[in-house]
């Protein structure tokens, strides 16, 4: 403010002059305690502005500490969910490496209980139709393999082989619909052909109508084939229509489970009919 202003207005000369004169007359004055008044105001002043200004930065600093204990908790919730995820991993690792070794016992007994000279393979493809039932599997000519070999599992026939290759070999599945074996009913050992049909089930044909047939009877090779030896599970018989013709319409459903097939044994032994007789050609 100008000088020439000031002098203008007296108001503020003489409001100035009496806070200058309260300030010396404060300054000069002592409390009951012996302090000068202007002391102890202005140290009341300031230590309300002090009190308010370390409320402020505790604030801020609780807050700022709230954010980083979160972000401690969140890194440690993500550490802890990647460990659970690869936990998790190694778990479906182990039960699937369970199961495999389990697998490969039950082969090992299979191929103790049928005697036969059999060879152990992995399913590494599988036909994308269902017009043509096929696998392939890790096992080929190089490992002794040739057509119209039998394939089994521990629950029953898979197959045969009917491609085989060096290293590799294509297998037909029995639900195939152009596959066929040589069955027999197992309690009343009366004889017939199980077919596939391209959808998952089988059929029994050429069972005469009188012939003593239920539902619940195990059907399994009877080795008249040439390729499927004796006595192996095919399924159980699901449906029995008597019809009104020569023959029984029976539906068979596979003791093996196809869309699950991971380990099997090639048959390398031929069936009798098949065998050669020494010295013959």
């Amino acid at each position: 403010m100008a000088l020439a202003d000031i002098r203008q207005r007296p108001g503020v000369l003489l409001g100035a002059a009496i806070l200058l004169h309260v300030v010396l007359i404060s300054a000069q004055v002592n409390t009951a305690s012996g302090l000068p008044v202007l002391q102890v105001v202005t140290f009341g002043s300031f230590s309300e502005v002090q009190r308010a200004t370390m409320a402020l930065v505790g604030g801020v600093r609780g807050v700022w500490s709230g954010y980083i204990a979160l972000q401690h908790v969140e890194a440690e919730n993500t550490a802890l969910k990647q460990e659970m995820q690869t936990l998790q991993i190694r778990l479906q690792e182990e039960r699937a490496e369970a199961q495999r070794t389990d697998n490969l016992r039950q082969l090992l007994e299979l191929r103790e209980r049928a005697g036969l000279d059999t060879t152990a393979a992995e399913v590494i493809a599988a036909a994308a139709s269902p017009e043509f039932r096929t696998v392939t599997i890790d096992k080929g000519s190089s490992h002794g393999l040739q057509t119209d070999m039998a394939v089994i599992s521990p629950a029953g026939v898979v197959g045969r082989v009917i491609l085989p290759s060096g290293r590799a070999a294509k297998v037909q599945l029995l639900i195939d619909r152009n596959a066929a074996a040589g069955a027999l009913i197992e309690r009343t050992r009366v004889q017939g052909v199980v077919v596939g049909f391209g959808d998952g089930s089988l059929r029994m044909e050429y069972v005469p109508g009188t012939a003593d047939v239920k539902t619940g009877d195990l059907v399994v090779t009877s080795g008249i084939d040439g390729i499927y030896p004796k006595g192996f599970v095919i399924g159980t018989i699901d449906h029995v229509d008597r019809g009104l013709g020569q023959y029984h319409e029976i539906t068979v459903r596979p003791a093996v489970d196809f869309s699950r097939l991971e380990e099997v044994l090639v048959v390398r032994t031929l069936p009798a009919s098949r065998a050669v007789p020494e010295g013959g050609e």
